[in-house]
């Protein structure tokens, strides 16, 4: 007996095979009972007849959803069938049959009803591809990386220092010092590249922004790289490969699960196979103002900024250029125009919002310790950063994806709590 995940199936036509899964939901019509089994990698539909073993058939009409089970029969096409296989049932076999009914039928319930069993939902029919993306995503990431010589590394969770401002830090009492969760691993990918020359993590970042709108996580992921002897420009070219290769290896890895969230993946391809849209800041303003969006030069851009030029392109936008006050101490000065930066926002189709921020760095002492006053900051705890202008200084650069804002806009869904299995927001630390 051969088991078998039901992505599986269809090599498996006319052999008998062993499911272990799930009961997502059952039916009836006439004699035959309907069981839909679902193992993490989809749903099948068993077919229960009374040719079946007669426990199987009285089980089949009386199993609660969730039951866990192991099912035997054989694999048969059906083109009206969830994924065009079913399974004719020989024999089931519970693993486990629960007490008290699924508190999460087949039907429509309340987002906070579902937050508060979210460890839970995450077994239900959209969330489960949506999950399975996101994993794809991570690969597809890890995959680009390693395909272009860039090495893995780590930057600390608890740290002596912010990234991107004093007023977004979760604060810890590290042994009597203070300390803050991560805003993000940059400065200290900075510091690695310098060894390594190219490098990337993955990793948790945490930022109090009191925030409740649908792009904002109080945890989330972000992918970061560094690389030394990387401009400005070559620094958009790398974000706009890694943004392209992602959506082709997702289209690619888990085009079933796009279709099962009703996502057209050629929309997706589409929107990333033509150049990336480029405008600066100002330019960027300007447009703005057209659709509609009341913005002043300065402003940093929130939902409506991001949506009316979401709107006007239709595919990815790079905004470069930001002027230096709305921008954080390490970002490296235009030479031809010291009021702005060599930085990028990229901002997603559809509404999605801003995926990527990146710049090129600061790369000279003097300039460092310039931008730190300029920003109020104190120098003792950034004395380490400081160093890395003293030996061996290079031009470099690097950016920062968001995890779950691009698993967003590549699954379609409308709220980034659902693209990651346990999300935390200015409202929601359980479960």
């Amino acid at each position: 007996m051969t088991q078998v995940y039901v992505e599986d199936l269809a090599r498996h036509e006319g052999e008998e095979v062993l499911i272990q899964g799930w009961l997502y939901n059952k039916r009836s019509s006439g004699k035959v009972r309907f069981v839909l089994v679902r193992d993490g990698t989809g749903i099948v539909q068993g077919v229960v007849t009374p040719d079946a073993d007669p426990q199987t058939f009285e089980l089949a009409e009386h199993l609660p959803q969730e039951s866990s089970l192991r099912v035997w029969g054989v694999v048969r096409a059906d083109p009206r069938a969830p994924g065009g296989y079913e399974i004719l049932v020989r024999r089931i076999e519970p693993v486990h049959i629960p007490k008290e009914p699924f508190p999460i039928g087949l039907k429509e319930h309340g987002v906070g009803f579902l937050m508060d069993h979210r460890h839970l939902w995450i077994r239900m029919r959209k969330q489960v591809p949506i999950l399975r993306i996101r994993d794809a995503v991570f690969w597809a990431i890890r995959a680009f990386f390693k395909e272009r010589g860039f090495v893995a590394t780590e930057a600390p969770i608890i740290v002596g220092t912010a990234v991107e401002g004093t007023t977004t830090l979760f604060p810890l009492d590290y042994f009597g010092e203070p300390a803050y969760l991560s805003q993000s691993g940059q400065l200290y990918l900075e510091a690695t590249c310098m060894a390594l020359g190219r490098v990337y993590w993955i990793g948790p970042c945490f930022r109090a922004e009191k925030s409740k709108t649908r792009r904002h996580l109080t945890e989330f992921w972000m992918a970061e790289a560094e690389a030394a002897f990387l401009d400005h420009e070559g620094n958009l070219k790398l974000q706009e490969d890694l943004v392209r290769y992602i959506v082709e290896y997702v289209v690619s890895e888990r085009r079933r699960e796009l279709l099962e969230l009703e996502r057209d993946p050629e929309i997706l391809l589409r929107e990333v196979r033509e150049p990336f849209a480029r405008i600066t800041y100002r330019e960027a303003i300007e447009i703005i103002r057209s659709h509609g969006v009341d913005i002043a030069y300065g402003d940093d851009f929130g939902a409506p900024a991001e949506d009316a030029l979401s709107a006007h392109f239709g595919r990815p936008v790079f905004v470069e250029r930001y002027p230096k006050e709305v921008k954080p101490f390490y970002m490296k000065r235009d030479p031809q125009d010291p009021s702005v930066v060599l930085n990028a926002d990229l901002i997603a189709p559809e509404g999605y919002g801003e995926i990527i921020g990146g710049s090129q760095r600061v790369d000279t002492e003097e300039e460092l310790l310039a931008q730190l006053r300029e920003a109020g900051l104190p120098l003792e705890p950034y004395r380490w950063y400081i160093d890395l202008r003293k030996w061996g200084s290079v031009p470099h650069s690097g950016f920062g994806l968001g995890v779950e804002r691009t698993v967003a806009w590549i699954t379609g869904v409308n709220h980034i709590r659902e693209t990651i299995p346990f999300p935390r927001m200015l409202d929601r630390l359980y479960p």
